[in-house]
C-alpha cells in the first residue's frame, strides 16, 4: 500500500463487498499494510467506489473527523478545500458518507499503522465516472503523488462470481472453475501493474470482471500516467473466500497490492 522510503504512495486493493468483512479480507488487505512506513507519511488519500449512492462525479467528506475504535483521523480541511475549489467535486452528506464502506474498510488498519504519528485523511469517494471524468480526475490529482508526504489507499475488489452476483464467466481451459475466476483475475492484475489506464478499459469491456472498484482503479492509473514520479505496481497476495467448483457455487476475489518508487 504505500511508499515506505522515497517519493510517492501506495496503495490497497482488498474486498469491499459489505458482506464479507474483514474474516474474508482482512488477511490480504494486510500484506498491503505492512508495507507502510509511517515515518514519512503525513496525508493518507483514500479513493473508494460508491455503493449506495449514484453520482457521475467524485465527492469529498463533509466531516472532521473518521472516527474508529482504534483511534480518530482527522480530516485534511486544506487539501478539502483545494479540492472543492475546483469545481469538479461534489460533497457528501453524512448519511451518505457513512453508509459507504469502502473507505471505511480502511481505517481501522491507517489507525493502528499510524498510532503515535501525526497523520490527515482525505476520503474520496468515486461515482460511477466515465473515461473521460477518470482522465480528468487522475489528471487533477496527479500532483499529488509527487509530495513524498502523500499516500494513496484504492479500495476495490476483485471477481464476485456467481448466480447471484449475475457473473459466471467460465474458461474450461483453466480446468475447476475457481481456477478459471483466478486466472480470470490475474489477467488483470497484470495489466494493472502495467500501469496502462487503456488497456485496464479494454480489458474490463471485454470480459466485465465484477470489479466494483474499477474506477479508483482506473482513476489511480491516470494519475501515475501524469504524475512525473515513476511508480511501480507489485501486488503482493491473492485469495478467494471459496473455491468454486459447480455452477452453484459463488465467491468474491481479494487482492493487495502496492505502488512503490520505481528506484
Amino acid at each position: 500500500m504505500l511508499n515506505p522510503k522515497g517519493n510517492s504512495s501506495c496503495f490497497w486493493w482488498h474486498s469491499i463487498y459489505r458482506h464479507a468483512g474483514y474474516s474474508y479480507s482482512g488477511r490480504a488487505a494486510a500484506f498491503a499494510f505492512g508495507n507502510i512506513d509511517p515515518t514519512s507519511i503525513s496525508r493518507v488519500f483514500l479513493l473508494g467506489p460508491s455503493h449506495h449512492y449514484y453520482t457521475p462525479k467524485c465527492a469529498l467528506s463533509s466531516a472532521t473527523v473518521y472516527r474508529t475504535p482504534l483511534g480518530d483521523l482527522p480530516i485534511d480541511f486544506e487539501v478539502n478545500e483545494e479540492l472543492r475549489a475546483t469545481g469538479k467535486f461534489e460533497i457528501m452528506d453524512l448519511k451518505v458518507d457513512e453508509a459507504e464502506h469502502s473507505m471505511e474498510m480502511h481505517l481501522p488498519y491507517l489507525a493502528k499503522v499510524f498510532h503515535g504519528y501525526s497523520v490527515k485523511i482525505v476520503p474520496i469517494l468515486v461515482g460511477a465516472l466515465n473515461s473521460e471524468k477518470e482522465a480528468m480526475y487522475g489528471r487533477m490529482l496527479a500532483k499529488y503523488v509527487d509530495d513524498p508526504v502523500n499516500f494513496f489507499s484504492v479500495s476495490s475488489d476483485f471477481c464476485h462470481w456467481g448466480s447471484r452476483f449475475n457473473y459466471m464467466h467460465y474458461d474450461q481451459q483453466h480446468g475447476a472453475i475457481y481456477k478459471s475466476i483466478e486466472a480470470l483475475d490475474r489477467m488483470g492484475m497484470d495489466i494493472i501493474e502495467t500501469g496502462g489506464p487503456d488497456a485496464f478499459k479494454k480489458y474490463l469491456s471485454e470480459y466485465r470482471n465484477t470489479i466494483c472498484g474499477r474506477h479508483p482503479i482506473s482513476v489511480f492509473l491516470h494519475m501515475l500516467r501524469n504524475c512525473s514520479t515513476k511508480i511501480k505496481i507489485k501486488f503482493l497476495q491473492y485469495e478467494q473466500s471459496s473455491q468454486c467448483k459447480t455452477m452453484r457455487d459463488s465467491s468474491v476475489s481479494y487482492a493487495s497490492a502496492a505502488a512503490k518508487v520505481d528506484a
